[in-house]
């Protein structure tokens, strides 16, 4: 390189990409545009990989995984009109399920803007109501400025999207600026009068609840919540597609709330005499429409870094602004004398739980039609082989129930989903977990609906790496839907059925291991087959399980 080339200035892209490293990003995930070439040129001679994905939307769904993966801003890169248009669907999952993200979109020029030109769109009027900020990169030496304000405001207080354009002509200009550090984000804390508040709430309840979900979670976070919930026999329920802030297999691990869910964790919130909620609010979902939780007297205290209590339902008795892990420091010191032992109360819970944890046995099960196999047979066989710290990936359908009950979520983080009912989610964020914990293995439970909406990202999965294993549960229709249709129209099916390919075929074009599954006697061979090119060969599989319409959803127990 000559004294000239060295000495030549950045350009605003590069800077985008050196602030980028300053933040700590390793990976974003994009699908390239003329209107943001500058960024991709930054990147040519960064550290950071680039996980090209073949569709906005899989790249999008890839960002907001890492962001509920790792609890740092993910990043998406797409270009203007078209490409915002189709990265829509995951910033409104991460604005729901309240997920870090940065999604960069090119924009047109400043000189073409308000004239209708080529792709053009308002990023505010498009993304305003859906993210914490919408961002324009009109100055550039103010690039690296504009970057760590996005990443302080996903990450900060309750976590969330942030859209920053990048006009086309801004980010080929030089940079003579500084690349700016990144802002501290505050956890909060638990003052003196808040922690006397939990200690009086706690040690004067007969039936006291933890109630945990939402972000700004970590694994030593998960680790001293539970100890805490164990060492005082404190029962658990969990917000809906939030399972693994506990090990699944804690004594004090009372389920789930929401859709799918067992009665028994809807029961105890309802019973519960003091309900203390951490990282997550009673919404809409896992109060059942808002029936749930709805008293006046109730006695609810929630731990949580969101001043506007977003999306909270019920009364609140008393709002801690702090984050989950400010609480669980705070934990560790609450010596709390209940005036009775909750250890029936809590077993209750624990036991009911349990038992709808395991699948059905073969001999309860009826059955099926000729040619398809059943779901619980493919789980009990998919739990012989699962190590201690699996992660699955599911996005919405009934299939998803199957992964609620069945995938063990001992480690935090092991499940992403989301909570928006979004499909297509589930092959691109298997993709971001296998990349970002190689040595776990990933299993992305989908249903045939879900699968090819963004099954096409096996392609980018095969390309960079990644492996899986992927079960696509096919029963030929949009089983969710199939199901409210029956409640409100009794036979009058419309719309929800659907023609399926040879997914099998699909899985194999990727170079993947892939098989149909027929027959239960099927599942046994294929399964260990499946993981063996998974563990053993570190490759894509693909089980495709074709399934009767009238077992959609597990079985309970007799």
């Amino acid at each position: 390189m000559s004294d000239t080339e060295a000495a030549s200035p950045l350009h605003v892209g590069a800077a985008v990409v050196e602030s980028l490293t300053a933040h700590g990003v390793d990976r974003v995930y994009s699908v390239p545009g003329e209107s943001f070439l500058a960024v991709l040129d930054g990147l040519h001679d960064a550290e950071i990989t680039n996980v090209v994905a073949r569709h906005e939307g899989g790249a999008t769904y890839m960002a907001e995984a890492q962001g509920k993966l790792t609890g740092r801003p993910g990043v998406a890169l797409v270009t203007r009109g078209p490409g915002a248009a189709n990265a829509f669907v995951a910033v409104h999952s991460a604005w729901q399920d309240g997920t870090p993200m940065v999604l960069f979109v090119g924009m047109v020029p400043i000189s073409d803007r308000g004239r209708e030109s080529f792709q053009e769109f308002d990023p505010a009027a498009w993304f305003g109501s859906q993210t914490k900020r919408v961002l324009m990169l009109d100055d550039p030496d103010r690039a690296s400025d504009i970057v760590a304000e996005a990443f302080f405001a996903a990450s900060s207080g309750r976590p969330g999207p942030v859209v920053v354009g990048l006009p086309e002509d801004i980010i080929r200009r030089p940079f003579t600026g500084e690349i700016t550090r990144p802002l501290p984000v505050a956890e909060g804390a638990l003052g003196t009068e808040d922690v006397e508040a939990l200690i009086t709430a706690l040690s004067g309840a007969e039936r006291p609840l933890l109630y945990l979900g939402g972000p700004r979670w970590t694994p030593q976070v998960s680790a001293q919540v539970a100890q805490f919930a164990e060492r005082h026999r404190i029962p658990v329920v969990h917000d809906w597609r939030a399972t693994d802030r506990i090990p699944s297999s804690s004594p004090v691990n009372a389920g789930w709330l929401g859709y799918g869910s067992a009665e028994m964790p809807g029961q105890m919130l309802e019973e519960a005499d003091v309900v203390i909620g951490v990282g997550a609010v009673l919404s809409d979902v896992p109060t059942d429409g808002y029936t749930l939780r709805q008293r006046p007297d109730a006695t609810t205290i929630l731990v949580t870094a969101d001043p506007s209590l977003q999306g909270s339902s019920g009364p609140v008795t008393r709002h801690i602004l702090a984050s989950p892990q400010a609480f669980a420091e705070a934990a560790e010191a609450l010596e709390i004398s209940p005036r009775i032992d909750w250890e029936t109360w809590c077993r209750r819970g624990v036991e009911a739980h349990r038992s709808r944890s395991v699948p059905i046995p073969r001999e309860e099960l009826p059955e099926t039609v000729r040619g398809t196999a059943h779901m619980a047979v493919v789980m009990e066989e998919l739990r012989r082989w699962l190590p201690e710290d699996p992660i699955s990936t599911f996005g919405a359908g009934n299939h998803c129930v199957w992964a609620q009950y069945y995938m063990p979520t001992e480690t935090y983080p092991s499940q992403l989903s989301t909570r928006n009912g979004s499909m297509g989610y589930s092959v691109p964020a298997a993709v971001v977990a296998s990349l970002e914990h190689p040595e776990r293995m990933v299993v992305a439970i989908v249903g045939d609906g879900e699968f090819l909406m963004n099954g096409q990202e096996l392609a980018t999965a095969a390309q960079y790496g990644a492996a899986f294993l992927v079960i696509v549960m096919d029963n030929g229709e949009f089983g969710t839907i199939r199901a409210h249709q029956e409640r409100q129209y009794p036979q009058r099916i419309s719309g929800t059925q659907i023609a399926n390919p040879d997914f099998a075929a699909f899985g194999r074009a990727f170079g993947g291991h892939a098989e149909q599954i027929t027959d239960d006697a099927d599942v046994a061979g294929a399964m260990e087959r499946a993981v063996h090119a998974v563990t053993g060969e570190h490759r894509i599989a693909v089980l495709q399980v074709l399934t009767d319409q009238r077992l959609s959803t597990p079985l309970t127990h007799t």
